[in-house]
């Protein structure tokens, strides 16, 4: 498939993602699958990963036109983002419903006692999440400020700065 060069001499990236095949796609993309699916490790059952990793690639197959140039990794990671939070939002409501139905449980499990002792993840809960994800994308995932600011949608110096205020948040909390 070939695209004429705009007046830069650039390919016009918005037409060309919208022409497209659902194989060149799969060409395109299969190299971010690794990325999006470390992603998604860190943030939902192992299980699940096939899954969420699936409704990420249909969703941005279904808004290809809408990818930024050079920041199709970012633009993955935050539809991922959508993808995880409308997981959880289903999980957090099924659980709610079978919740009502379940009798009340008042001694701990072993894996709420053990996960409580542990300092970090006291920590890592006491920040909001906007923090939490702020480090996780750039200590996780790799990400420059540059490109984690693309996937919250603010500007790189905002970026910058949260993230300065959640690692400092962070530190003090394990202290």
């Amino acid at each position: 498939m070939t695209t004429p060069p705009d007046a830069l001499g650039e390919i016009n990236y918005k037409i060309r993602l919208e022409q497209v095949s659902p194989e060149e796609f799969t060409t395109l993309y299969r190299g971010f699958l690794p990325q999006i699916s470390s992603y998604l490790v860190r943030r939902c059952e192992k299980s699940e990963v096939e899954e969420l990793a699936s409704r990420v690639f249909e969703i941005a197959w279904r808004k290809r036109a809408q990818a930024p140039k050079e920041y199709e990794l970012a633009w993955l990671y935050r539809i991922a983002g959508f993808v995880v939070a409308n997981h959880r939002r289903a999980i957090k409501s099924e659980q709610n419903f079978v919740a009502r139905f379940r009798p009340l449980d008042f001694a701990p499990s072993p894996e709420d006692i053990a996960i409580a002792d542990l300092s970090l993840s006291k920590a890592w809960g006491k920040l909001s999440p906007f923090e939490r994800e702020a480090i996780s994308l750039t200590a996780f995932e790799g990400l420059t400020n540059q490109d984690a600011a693309k996937v919250l949608e603010i500007s790189p110096n905002a970026f910058t700065q949260r993230l300065a205020k959640a690692r400092a948040k962070l530190k003090a909390n394990l202290s």
